[in-house]
């Protein structure tokens, strides 16, 4: 049997008593005013107790002051073990540190930043094979990395040495020690159709594709089959590489807007007055006014 599984689970007495000294040692260590009520205590082993604090900190909810204390065998006093604040079961915790490498993203390298590129990157693959180890005035290469690690050093591109497949390859003009692998380019497409394809509301909106535009400036290689860069600067996407399935308003064969319908000038007719007669005009058959009042007399004398 091991001497930890001998040990006493039980707080020493005098250990767990120290409740006073325990919350002094935790405000040294804190601000004033955070150590909060005595949380408990738990044993570390014989004559080893830890006491917990409430921390009232703000931004460190359900963390805890631990305060550990000791005595020596056969000693009747309590010293200090350490102070530090935990994680409670519910405490707020930072989100799990990720690596700067994986966290950049697109937009983040600014003005002097270097990226790195691993040996193993999935996006690229050897521009020419029948060499393990890079040329020497590669970025990847050993060579490269030690002159970049020395302080002293004089970073002076060099080719390869002659008569290797890097010198061979060099001077038929293939300088890139690696170009991209097929993963690389699906990585680059999907990319690309996400930003500026045929499901974008732009493109559904879009009179025609990019295809039959003539702002469409035409990418070389297997990518050229279905992408290329537009060259209209009333584009949204001018200067972008856009699917052939793209499309928006400012395509070179949209056909012309209509001008808006001029409205009519306004009659105004002020040379002269408006009549308006204050009785109807009467008509040829009627009969006079004055007949209506004629007297009985005259009526005899028709």
């Amino acid at each position: 049997m091991s001497a930890a599984t001998t040990r006493s689970r039980t707080p020493d007495r005098l250990c767990a008593e120290a409740v006073d000294l325990a919350r002094a040692a935790a405000e040294e260590a804190a601000a004033p005013g955070v150590v909060g009520e005595h949380a408990g205590v738990a044993s570390e082993g014989d004559r080893v107790v830890t006491h917990f604090f409430e921390c009232k900190e703000p931004g460190y909810r359900g963390w805890r002051w631990a305060v550990t204390v000791a005595r020596a065998s056969r000693a009747k006093i309590v010293t200090i073990d350490e102070s530090v604040l935990l994680p409670g079961s519910d405490a707020l915790l930072a989100p799990e540190w990720v690596p700067w490498s994986e966290r950049l993203r697109p937009g983040d390298l600014g003005p002097g930043d270097l990226l790195p590129t691993e040996a193993d990157d999935m996006r690229l693959e050897p521009g020419y094979s029948g060499e393990d180890a890079p040329p020497p005035n590669s970025a990847v290469s050993h060579e490269m990395a030690d002159r970049v690690d020395a302080e002293d050093a004089e970073i002076v591109s060099r080719g390869p040495s002659r008569g290797t497949i890097g010198a061979v390859a060099e001077e038929l003009g293939m300088r890139r020690a690696r170009v991209l692998s097929r993963y690389g380019l699906h990585t680059a497409a999907d990319r690309w159709e996400d930003a500026y394809g045929a499901k974008t509301p732009m493109a559904q909106a879009a009179p025609s594709t990019c295809v039959s535009c003539a702002f469409l400036m035409p990418l070389g290689g297997s990518l050229g089959q279905a992408f290329g860069v537009c060259a209209n600067e009333f584009s949204p996407a001018d200067g972008r590489v856009v699917s052939l399935a793209y499309g928006c308003g400012a395509h070179s064969e949209a056909a012309v807007m209509p001008k808006p319908p001029r409205p009519a000038a306004p009659v105004l007719d002020s040379m002269r007055a408006d009549e308006f007669p204050l009785r109807p005009a009467p008509d040829s058959g009627s009969v006079p006014d004055h007949a209506d009042t004629a007297s009985p007399d005259d009526l005899g004398h028709s």
